[in-house]
């Protein structure tokens, strides 16, 4: 049997997070939230592009720095 949420349940659940977190922070929890999903989404696209980026930044890392200075 499937849960299904309806319109007293996703109620009930809204006044929890809004006694519980208060106010002030519902617009921190809405954004870390919609960040999560988003980077979720993208991650699920294409899951070899995390990878790619960090051996990209380990290739950066590696390479040795290079002094702008002229020897005499």
């Amino acid at each position: 049997m499937p849960f299904r949420l309806g319109p007293w349940e996703i109620g009930l659940i809204l006044i929890i997070i809004l006694i519980v977190f208060g106010v002030g922070k519902l617009p921190q929890i809405g954004s870390a939230f919609g960040k999560t999903i988003q980077e979720f989404r993208k991650a699920s696209k294409n899951p070899d592009a995390e990878k790619e980026e960090s051996e990209d930044k380990e290739k950066v890392a590696a390479k040795p720095a290079v002094d702008a200075a002229p020897e005499d």
